[in-house]
């Protein structure tokens, strides 16, 4: 096994997903929507949201789960509609009905718009009802800046050229930028040396020039 990934397997578990930690880029609406729905203060009660995987489509909805048990509030959330059976989607089509009477909040998200995923055309109506937010992705920027923001967390001086590295020659999802950092950190004070683009490269197992 590589250095680097047994670096990356000793790396403790990934933080809980929290609506705090997401990295919003351009998606504060659909962020502040999910904090008022979570919590019991919004007028609309049914969020859909969609994106490309990687989105963190998958985070909001853990992280809205967790707020809404913390303020008592009766939360569904359904990830990945369109990988529904279509005995699911009439559940959930139930379930949406359920609690547009009794109260409670539904939360769901796809890779596409409702209507856009051959769903059942009742369900994809019902979805398109509430809130509907596109997950915009992150820029470069927006992923160097959480970068620089994750280093300054756990007191690391990173370079601009290590993440400008990182940005082009590795995987571009925030999680896995995010491993790779961490494992950079862990190395750089196995190696007792200070983090710089020839250490990311070495840690990377690749040649000391530019690729």
């Amino acid at each position: 096994m590589s250095v680097v990934k047994q670096l990356l397997l000793d790396i403790g578990p990934v933080p809980t997903p929290t609506l705090e930690n997401f990295v919003a880029g351009g998606n504060n609406e659909a962020l502040f929507s999910l904090l008022q729905a979570a919590t019991g203060r919004a007028e609309f009660r049914f969020i859909y949201v969609w994106g490309a995987a990687g989105s963190g489509k998958s985070h909001l909805l853990c992280a809205c789960a967790d707020l809404a048990r913390q303020h008592g509030v009766t939360l569904v959330g359904v990830d990945d509609v369109q990988t529904l059976t279509d005995a699911a989607q009439i559940e959930l089509f139930n379930t949406y009905n359920r609690l547009r009477e009794e109260g409670g909040v539904l939360i769901a998200s796809g890779h596409a718009a409702p209507m856009q995923m051959g769903l059942r055309e009742d369900l994809a109506t019902r979805l398109s009802w509430g809130l509907v937010y596109q997950l915009q992705p992150l820029s470069d920027q927006d992923k160097a800046q959480a970068l620089q923001a994750h280093a300054a967390e756990r007191g690391m001086k990173l370079p601009m050229e290590v993440v400008e590295y990182c940005l082009r020659h590795q995987r571009r999802d925030l999680r896995s930028l995010m491993a790779t950092l961490d494992a950079l950190d862990k190395w750089s004070l196995t190696a007792k040396r200070p983090v710089t683009l020839p250490l990311l490269r070495q840690l990377l197992q690749l040649p000391l020039w530019p690729i």
